[in-house]
């Protein structure tokens, strides 16, 4: 793979990516790193980002590179193509990589190569206005594109060689090789880099990059972010007046405060000079402080802002030439101003809320105020803010430098309503009762179900059963309060005295009665042949038909209740076995006592044959003997008395007489 950047012109201006993705990897993955600059570096002279803007980006200057230009942005063997992001590339082979490597650069481009299938120079331009007998760090950041996995595992890395020469062919540097740049299984950029001495005299180099593998299955990478920087001895710089201040001092401007600064530089030049700098916008742009040109500084200063000051240094000769220059690191003065008002609170609030007070445009607070408050927050909180709590807090708020200004704002807590919904009470079922809450301007009863109104302080309420009813009691101020009520819905008693019953006369029964509701009070009426009116299961035992009537009382005035039980009496039967039916009027037909006192009984007789001679139902009249008008003769007949009610069959046998 072969490609050609430029380093002259515009095309240098705009272009940072390269540079900076090859001392990455160097520092990642390189034991190689260390020959990056261990001294002071001073601006970039150099600086390539490739630009930025919506892809496809535009293809290099000619003569930048033998490669081929393609609008693709996944470029084939022996192509390269500008570009802020790909994905996909190759059935997703290379690696998605979302945004070039130059931080801050939003949609920056970065250069992305499909090496071509034979090694060879992959870069060679000519820097040209450098600074003879000055030292330069070299970098730049790259980007292995190929994933582990692709080619069977066995991808051809990207290997990179970059040598300084003069324009005549003459080594510089010893090129500096990367050593094979592994395939890994995830995006990395790396840096990679080192630092040459162009001799006196040289002003102008020629960088020459080398793709030391061949194409084909991967050597397949992305170039960002290039630059060249002075490299010098280590220059120092630091507070005169305040040695334990590392980089950064405050003061008020009303202070009037001198700041003393001082450096040094370590030995690496053979007559050095200086020349102290100053940045009013945050380092962007640095300006020569004009006869400053010692290893001391004193400014004074009266005006609030951020100063940035630092201390170049080059050899005597080259002292004007700003990209000769290595520079220390940056001092900042930190001028204040009085902090502008920013004192609040969150009030009025209700009494148990929180208050949060606020302040800003502070290093260091103090607060006080009512009930003995004090705090050193710039938000400090009130968690259950009281009525005592009330009144005007003051705060002192003093910025880093020691600039002060104190302000006051006021508090205020509104009470909390004395919310009241009644005493608790009881209805009975299909009841009222009438609400009545206090204690507040508006009103919210929930649940809203059964209540006339739930938005009054008195609505109606008919609940269905035991309900709690809670009251919201709105008062000054927006303060909320809460009280309750509890209804009890009192059921009205019930009595079930159980199914009829049958008995046989000289017999009992036991009754079964129930009681629901609420109940006091139950009894069985009437008092006669039971065994105990309060019990629910006495014992009765009447001689002949009766009904028993439960009644329940409530014992809060929810009413009384009733339910009947018939007792129906059975007779006991006597059965003759013997009647004449000679007309002689004496006991001429079979009577049988108590029959009579089961009206649904089936009575039969039947001849010696088993044939029926005699039906009837309730036997309303007695048999007289005969058969279809018919006098049967004497003899022995059989019958059968069914008297229904689960009672018992009765058989035997009757003598007709003549």
């Amino acid at each position: 793979m072969t490609v050609y950047l430029s380093l002259n012109g515009l095309f240098l201006q705009k272009s940072v990516s390269l540079f900076r993705l090859l001392p990455v990897l160097l520092l990642l993955s390189h034991p190689a790193c260390a020959q990056l600059c261990t001294g002071s570096l001073g601006d970039p002279v150099v600086n390539i980002t490739f630009g930025s803007g919506n892809n496809p980006g535009p293809q290099l200057p000619p003569n930048v590179t033998y490669y081929n230009y393609t609008v693709n942005s996944c470029p084939t063997d022996g192509f390269y193509t500008m570009v802020n992001r790909t994905s996909g590339c190759f059935g997703s082979t290379w690696h998605n990589v979302p945004e070039d490597h130059t931080p801050g650069d939003i949609n920056g481009y970065m250069m992305l190569i499909n090496a071509s299938y034979q090694p060879g120079d992959f870069y060679v331009d000519t820097v040209k206005n450098l600074c003879g007998g000055t030292t330069y760090e070299f970098s730049a950041w790259v980007l292995n594109m190929l994933q582990s996995t692709a080619c069977n595992g066995n991808g051809n890395m990207p290997n990179l060689s970059f040598s300084i020469e003069t324009t005549s062919g003459q080594k510089i540097q010893t090129p500096y090789n990367t050593g094979n740049i592994p395939n890994i299984a995830y995006t990395q950029w790396n840096q990679y880099g080192f630092f040459f001495t162009l001799p006196p005299g040289v002003n102008d180099l020629v960088l020459r990059i080398t793709n030391n593998s061949p194409g084909d299955c991967g050597n397949d990478l992305a170039l960002d972010d290039i630059t060249f920087r002075p490299c010098g001895p280590k220059v120092q710089a630091g507070f005169t007046n305040q040695p334990s201040v590392s980089d950064t001092v405050y003061h008020c401007f009303s202070d009037q405060a001198t700041i003393s600064f001082s450096g040094a530089v370590q030995s690496g030049f053979n007559n050095p000079a200086f020349q102290w700098q100053v940045s009013n916008d945050g380092g962007t742009s640095w300006q020569d402080i004009a006869g400053a040109t010692s290893t001391a500084l004193s400014t004074q200063f009266s005006v609030a802002g951020t100063f940035l000051y630092r201390l170049s240094a080059a050899e005597a000769g080259n002292i004007s030439v700003r990209r000769c220059r290595v520079a220390s690191s940056v001092l900042t003065v930190i001028i204040d101003d009085i902090p502008p008002p920013g004192v609040s609170n969150n009030s009025p609030v209700c009494e148990q809320s929180p208050v949060q007070l606020f302040a800003h445009n502070g290093y260091r607070y103090a607060w006080s105020g009512p009930a003995g408050f004090s705090a050193a927050d710039s938000m400090p909180v009130i968690p259950l803010a009281a009525v005592s709590n009330a009144g005007t807090y003051m705060v002192t708020v003093t910025t880093r430098g020691g600039c002060s200004r104190q302000e006051n704002t006021t508090v205020i807590i509104n009470r909390l309503p004395a919310a009241s919904a009644g005493n608790d009470t009881s209805i009975c079922e299909s009841g009222v009762a009438m609400l009545q809450a206090a204690g507040g301007m508006s009103y919210s009863w929930q649940p809203a179900a059964g209540l006339s109104n739930p938005s009054i302080a008195n609505p109606v309420a008919t609940p269905p059963f035991t309900t709690s009813y809670t009251v919201t009691v709105t008062g000054p101020g927006g303060c909320r309060a809460a009280d309750s009520i509890r209804i009890t819905v009192l059921t009205k008693p019930v009595a079930m005295a159980g199914p009829d019953k049958q008995i046989v006369a000289g017999n009992s029964v036991q009754l079964s009665g129930t009681i629901s509701g609420d109940t006091a009070l139950h009894f069985w009426t009437p008092p006669q042949y039971i065994s105990d009116v309060n019990n629910l299961d006495a014992v009765v035992s009447p001689p002949g038909d009766m009904i028993y009537t439960l009644h329940v009382m409530s014992g809060n005035g929810c009413g009384t209740a009733t339910d009947d039980v018939f007792i129906r009496v059975f007779q006991k039967i006597a059965i003759p076995n013997a009647f004449s039916p000679n007309g002689d009027g004496i006991n001429d037909t079979w009577q049988i006592p108590g029959l009579d006192s089961y009206p649904e009984s089936e009575l039969q007789v039947f001849n010696r044959y088993g044939q029926p001679v005699f039906r009837s139902r309730g036997y309303p009249k007695p048999w007289n003997g005969t058969f279809n008008g018919k006098p049967l003769p004497s003899g022995t007949y059989y019958y059968s008395i069914d008297r229904k009610n689960n009672f018992p069959l009765l058989s035997g046998w009757i003598a007709v007489i003549r």
